[in-house]
């Protein structure tokens, strides 16, 4: 129990000087979530020892990852991007899973990348979408078309491989079942969301909303409660519980809609960002294994044909965008989508406890989505700066 209590102090620390971290110097931004890896890689077993894995602390990180995935759901407001932009969106993450997959058998047959096929595939084609709206937002870009665009392909770099992921489970059951219970799911989370709609244009909004100036919490109690029951179904039903976190997100983002909303979704980001998902990436960073990046001399050059990959998945597909980009906002619009660490990260941890990846994979597959985190967004930046666009 001494333990703990250190480790959890530890990590404590280690979340509060993340943001300070990212912040200096201001001409080179750190992203949090790289902060909060690399401190938890510092203060591990790999380097200092100060900090060791442990079952109270894992727990609390599972519970990181969950709300974590909950939060990316809230921050997807599929009305609010359009019609068009989610559209081309969807068609461009499609032919980027595709190359992906082509890429992936093809550097598996030349022995340089040693990971599993799906994994691997989902891993190119995520989007870091958490990362990405604090600095559009920043940047004065989530309204333009150029930052919808960027939302969409955000978006469906979030949606596409969670739905993969959580229908990579399988079955203990015949697929006629299985099939079944995903589509029993499927209509419990529209019937969730039909409700939410409902309450948020009825009078019982300013109820619950009274509820929020007292200890009650009455709001942000049903939503924990919302993405425990969505969870716990989506393990019933043959699901990853990140479906049921994504969906009950989703569900919440719905009912917080609007100026009325804004008081529960700070509530949640409060207990999310300022909580629970530090710890999951400080123990990340804890469960690193940075040794296995010198472990074999191939290491570097997996790190670098990945993010190669990372571009290269992201690039086929521009076709589809000629119409809705400039030429100037193509190489920027690559960047940005390729950005992808925090699903990254959850891919590998999922990978590690289902025995489908090893800790070398998954060492060499982090470290190429936390260098896609700090230099990707930074290089966009610096392009529309130098092209004399909006940044």
């Amino acid at each position: 129990m001494e333990s703990f209590r250190t480790d959890l102090l530890l990590i404590a620390l280690m979340a509060m000087l993340a943001p300070i971290l990212a912040e200096v110097p201001k001409s080179f931004r750190m992203p949090i979530v790289v902060a909060e890896i690399l401190l938890g890689i510092v203060a591990g077993p790999q380097m200092l020892h100060l900090a060791e894995p442990s079952l109270v602390v894992d727990a609390l990180a599972h519970l990181g990852l969950t709300f974590l995935i909950f939060l990316v759901g809230m921050e997807i407001d599929l009305g609010k991007i359009g019609i068009r932009p989610l559209t081309v969106g969807a068609l461009g993450w499609t032919l980027s899973f595709g190359v992906a997959i082509v890429c992936v058998l093809l550097f598996q047959a030349m022995g340089l990348i040693h990971l599993p096929l799906l994994l691997a595939a989902a891993a190119l084609t995520t989007t870091a979408l958490g990362v990405l709206v604090p600095i559009l937002r920043d940047l004065g870009e989530i309204d333009t078309d150029f930052g919808k665009y960027v939302l969409a392909s955000g978006a469906v770099g979030e949606l596409g491989p969670m739905f993969l992921l959580s229908f990579m489970a399988i079955p203990s059951h015949g697929n006629f079942l299985h099939t079944l219970f995903v589509l029993s799911f499927l209509a419990i989370t529209l019937i969730a969301a039909n409700l939410a709609i409902r309450v948020r244009s009825s009078p019982l909004l300013d109820r619950l909303a009274r509820s929020m100036q007292s200890s009650g919490q009455l709001p942000v109690r049903i939503c924990i409660a919302l993405q425990a029951l969505l969870i716990l179904l989506a393990g019933k039903f043959g699901l990853d519980i990140v479906m049921g976190a994504l969906a009950s997100g989703m569900v919440a983002g719905l009912a917080s809609k609007g100026p009325e909303g804004k008081a529960l979704r700070s509530k949640l980001e409060a207990i999310g960002y300022g909580f629970l998902v530090p710890i999951f990436f400080v123990t990340a960073g804890i469960h690193f294994d940075l040794g296995a990046l010198w472990a074999s001399p191939l290491a570097p050059l997996q790190i670098i044909i990945l993010l190669a990959l990372l571009i290269l998945v992201r690039s086929i597909p521009l076709f589809v965008y000629r119409r809705s980009l400039s030429p100037a906002d193509v190489v920027p619009f690559i960047l940005y989508s390729a950005t992808g660490l925090p699903l990254i990260v959850v891919i590998t941890e999922i990978g590690l406890s289902s025995g489908l990846m090893s800790s070398e994979r998954a060492a060499v597959l982090v470290s190429a989505g936390m260098i896609s985190v700090l230099a990707f967004p930074i290089l966009a930046d610096r392009l529309r700066i130098k092209l004399g666009l909006p940044a």
